[in-house]
C-alpha cells in the first residue's frame, strides 16, 4: 500500500527487496510472487499527482491503479477491500498479502511460513493484537462507531495492518461480498471484521510483527 508523496519509500522497497524490470518478473516466474505499489486517484482527476504515478508506471510497471478510490488516509479500508477484489479477479493465488510501503519483506522467509499453511483453506495470517477503542474525536486513532465494541471498548482480535496475509478462499469472499461488508475506521480492524463470522484459521505469527524485529523475522519497518 503506498500513496502519493511516497517514491522515496517506493524506490527503496524495490531497491531492498522488490526490484524492477527483469529482477521484478524473475520473483514471478522462479518464487511465484507478484508485488505491486497499491494505489488510488487523486481528488482532482488528471491532476500533477495522478500524472506523477502514471510516469512512474510507465517507468517500473508495478502499479495497481485503483481507479474506484480517491487516495487518502481516511479510505485505507475501502482501499484495502478494492485491493483484495483486484488481485483475487486477476490473480489466482494461494495467499494474498497487505503490505504498507515502509515496510521491508523477506521473500524467502515469507514463503517458508506461508508454506506451512498451504493446507488450511481459510487462513488469516498477521501479528494478532486487540487494542483500545477511541471515542473521542480528538483522538488519532478515532473510531466513529465505538460504541458497538462494547463497555470495555476494546477491539476484536485481529492482524497488525503494517502486514497480513490471507488465503484464497478468504479474499474471493472479499471479493464477492465487497458492496455489503462494514468498513471501520481503521483498515486492519476492517478486515479483522470481515472474517469475524466464518470458520476462519487465526493465525498469531510473530515472526509478521514488523515493529518488534527479531531473528528469523519476515519484516521489518523503515
Amino acid at each position: 500500500m503506498t500513496r502519493f508523496g511516497n517514491k522515496n519509500n517506493r524506490d527503496a522497497v524495490r531497491k531492498a527487496w522488490m526490484g524492477t524490470g527483469a529482477i521484478l518478473k524473475k520473483m514471478e516466474n522462479e518464487k511465484g510472487i507478484v508485488a505491486r505499489f497499491v494505489i488510488g486517484k487523486s481528488a482532482n482527476p488528471g491532476d500533477n499527482m495522478d500524472r506523477g504515478i502514471d510516469i512512474e508506471n510507465r517507468q517500473s510497471n508495478d502499479f495497481i491503479i485503483l481507479d474506484d478510490l480517491v487516495e487518502g488516509t481516511e479510505d485505507l479500508p475501502k482501499k484495502a477491500r478494492l485491493f483484495f477484489t483486484y488481485a483475487a479477479e486477476r490473480w489466482d493465488a494461494e495467499f494474498y498479502a497487505k503490505v504498507n510501503d515502509n515496510i521491508y519483506v523477506t521473500i524467502d522467509a515469507l514463503g517458508t511460513a506461508l508454506a506451512a499453511h498451504f493446507d488450511k483453506p481459510r487462513a488469516y495470517i498477521g501479528c494478532m493484537k486487540s487494542g483500545q477503542v477511541y471515542s473521542e474525536p480528538s483522538h488519532k486513532w478515532y473510531e466513529p462507531d465505538w460504541w458497538k465494541f462494547g463497555d470495555k471498548k476494546s477491539y476484536f482480535r485481529h492482524a497488525s495492518g503494517e502486514m497480513y496475509v490471507i488465503s484464497r478462499a478468504l479474499a474471493k469472499f472479499v471479493s464477492i461480498n465487497r458492496s455489503i461488508l462494514r468498513t471501520y475506521a481503521h483498515d486492519d480492524v476492517s478486515a479483522g471484521s470481515w472474517f469475524l463470522g466464518l470458520d476462519v484459521l487465526h493465525v498469531d505469527e510473530g515472526k509478521f510483527c514488523c515493529s518488534s524485529w527479531t531473528s528469523g523475522a519476515i519484516c521489518s519497518g523503515v
